[in-house]
């Protein structure tokens, strides 16, 4: 009973044979090959409008490079205190900025507060030489508390950046679990939204290590200084065919909306079997992959000696999450599990 992370799934097949079927010949380095190319086209088409593209291998050099293009080493970026770039990333963002830090702010389940947001960029002052002035917001969207921002709510939250001058991040390490639970389109839940940049995950849906690093129109001329970042940070990949070549075969027959739908569906099981069997309180609102229930400590103990791998959460509760290759034994033997309890 596999509930560790959407890290822990296997590549789907149809990446170890897109893998395969770039595996020959020679391609220029760096981004100039064919399947970079495509990818770029490929990413304008699914979001409606001009972009450029940066793939790199994980989400925190995604996370820390897009923020260090619009984040200087005496400013701060908004976020709330539970996002990834907070509790998960070793500084990178600070690191990969030059000094800047995080701003940190709070909100039910892992989204940002609109009024506390509100209130933050109101108080601003540019001039005062005690303060490190925000550049930017950045939101997650699925949150780390699995919740889910709908188009319009990331609307609110960018048009507030916007009138006070920032840009705004969109940490998208399971953007498509959040779309797919929504039924939005791709270009209403980021740039449409208000969002500048994004990065843009694939890893957690079946890619073997794929993210990208995604400009939306006026940030387009900011690509020369985030290639220039990522090469001196060393997260700009020679081979890049390799890492175009899983983003294409993700998106070709929206593979990535498959897999999303596969392991939002098996959350909803899960987070049904809890309550129903274990007679557990979900601490947030299911709306993606995953699935936070708070279980005494016995319970919890119980169903690890039975077999069960999940991890308890920052807020007490036991994180359960699911993927593309989520299978249905694992569902049937934790409903199993629950049902000893009794």
């Amino acid at each position: 009973m596999d509930f560790s992370s959407d890290t822990s799934a296997p590549a789907h097949p149809q990446i170890l044979e897109a893998l395969d079927r770039v595996n020959s010949g020679t391609q220029p380095s760096y981004g100039a090959d064919s399947e970079t190319l495509k990818l770029k086209a490929a990413l304008a088409e699914r979001f409606e409008t001009d972009v450029e593209v940066l793939p790199v291998a994980s989400g925190t050099a995604a996370n820390a490079l897009a923020l260090s293009i619009v984040c200087g080493s005496m400013e701060s970026v908004i976020c709330h205190r539970e996002a990834h770039i907070e509790r998960d990333e070793r500084g990178a963002p600070e690191f990969f900025t030059g000094g800047g830090k995080l701003h940190l702010c709070g909100g039910d389940h892992a989204k940002l507060d609109l009024e506390e947001v509100k209130s933050v960029c109101a108080g601003i002052q540019r001039g005062f030489v005690h303060e490190t002035p925000p550049a930017a917001l950045s939101l997650t969207n699925l949150t780390e508390s699995g919740a889910r921002y709908s188009a319009d709510e990331t609307a609110a939250l960018a048009q507030i950046a916007r009138n006070a001058g920032l840009k705004v991040h969109l940490d998208g390490a399971r953007f498509a679990n959040a779309l797919v639970s929504g039924e939005e389109t791709p270009a209403a839940m980021s740039w449409r939204a208000g969002v500048n940049l994004m990065s843009f995950g694939f890893t957690k849906n079946g890619a073997l290590g794929c993210e990208l690093i995604v400009l939306f129109n006026d940030m387009i001329e900011r690509f020369p200084q985030l290639q220039a970042r990522a090469k001196r940070a060393g997260h700009l990949p020679p081979k890049m065919r390799y890492l175009s070549a899983q983003a294409l075969a993700m998106l070709e027959g929206d593979l990535w909306l498959g897999s999303a739908r596969i392991a939002n569906a098996k959350a909803q099981a899960v987070a049904e079997i809890l309550t129903r069997e274990a007679g557990v309180r979900l601490a947030h609102p299911v709306d993606g992959n995953e699935v936070f229930a708070h279980m005494p400590d016995k319970v919890f103990e119980s169903l690890l000696s039975q077999g069960l791998r999940a991890y308890k959460w920052i807020d007490g509760s036991v994180r359960f999450v699911c993927h593309w290759n989520t299978s249905q034994k694992d569902v049937d033997d934790l409903a199993a599990a629950c049902r000893q309890l009794t």
